[in-house]
């Protein structure tokens, strides 16, 4: 099962092609994908007409640094700035979590995708790729934001993604490009990294998504090459039952396992369901990876699809639209 994605503004001849693989059953959007909303629009109906059977549209739009679609869209604060308002008014700053994360997904959901990967319950502890990506550096305060905000993006009608599991916070280095290891062993990473991890499935998330980060103190590999992390912890010990996806398989970190089909094989055997291939270079060698393995079942990632229909229109009309985005306006001025 791969999420792949595409080069530009348009479909190419051979991405279209893509799109019929059995194997492809979603594709993620990033900034050189887009050119205004009307425009990503097109292309995840193109998307959708093209290929054979449903597919999942997916982009990072979390907010801060991270966000992909930003002319025509509200300008979403980091999360670190919800930890700030935290230690002066817990119910406000959980409350405006609830509703950032019901603006995010409403937007994402009016545009016609289905799934922003968020949110990151990652602790705020110095990682260079996380930095104010993070609520909080304390886990039961993290934990408190992911129930507000995964409940506020089932509002929305999108389904929440935790990443990355099981804490990418903790460690220095950016897994984009170097490898990270957290030397900790599992009784700490339970006490701490874990309890957002916790909240969230409890909370009703459908998605997790994996760090490629080792823990050799729980299992040698990255967590998203291991069963331990993903068939025991996550599954057996944590009573996750929904879908697990690797984190992008083009990323430094991910190479520790070799080639292109070494890596989607470690992570597929390893248990997750669905392996993030962002780099368009990357998808025809992912394609031949997986020619040996069985098909995917057609309808694993339904529960991740967008639940309703919500036009721009109508959102733009909601006088919440409008609150939420001056109340957020605010927030990034009281953090200047």
């Amino acid at each position: 099962m791969l999420v792949v994605g595409i080069s530009g503004l348009e479909l190419t001849a051979e991405e279209r092609d893509w799109l019929h693989h059995p194997a492809v059953s979603g594709v993620i959007v990033f900034k050189r994908n887009f050119a205004s909303r009307a425009q990503v629009a097109d292309l995840c109906a193109d998307i959708r007409a093209t290929a054979p059977r449903p597919q999942l549209l997916c982009v990072d739009q979390e907010g801060g640094r991270v966000q992909r679609f930003r002319d025509g869209y509200s300008e979403l604060p980091p999360l670190e700035g919800f930890g700030r308002l935290y230690a002066a008014d817990p119910d406000a700053a959980l409350a405006l979590a609830h509703e950032h994360a019901w603006l995010m997904a409403s937007e994402i959901r009016a545009t016609g995708l289905d799934l922003s990967f968020a949110p990151v319950v990652d602790l705020g502890r110095g990682n260079l790729a996380i930095g104010n990506r993070a609520f909080d550096a304390d886990p039961a305060i993290v934990a408190a934001f992911t129930r507000a905000y995964v409940a506020g993006m089932h509002e929305a009608g999108m389904a929440a993604t935790l990443k990355h599991f099981p804490g990418h916070g903790s460690v220095l280095e950016d897994t984009h490009f170097d490898d990270a290891v957290d030397r900790r062993p599992l009784a700490e990473l339970q006490a701490l990294d874990l309890v957002p991890f916790a909240a969230g499935i409890e909370a009703g998330a459908a998605a997790v998504m994996m760090a490629h980060v080792k823990y050799p103190a729980v299992a040698p590999e990255p967590a998203g090459y291991s069963p331990r992390w993903i068939r025991e912890i996550l599954r057996r010990d944590m009573g996750f039952g929904g879908i697990v996806f690797s984190d992008d398989i083009g990323m430094a970190a991910a190479e520790s396992a070799g080639g292109v089909k070494a890596r989607i094989d470690a992570h597929l055997d390893a248990g997750c369901d669905v392996v993030l291939v962002c780099a368009p270079a990357l998808v025809p060698d992912s394609l031949r990876a997986v020619e040996d393995r069985p098909e995917p079942p057609a309808l694993l990632l339904a529960p991740l699809h967008g639940r309703g229909e919500l036009a721009w229109e109508t959102l733009l009309a909601d006088a919440r639209y409008d609150g939420t985005r001056a109340a957020l306006r605010r927030l990034e001025q009281g953090n200047a």
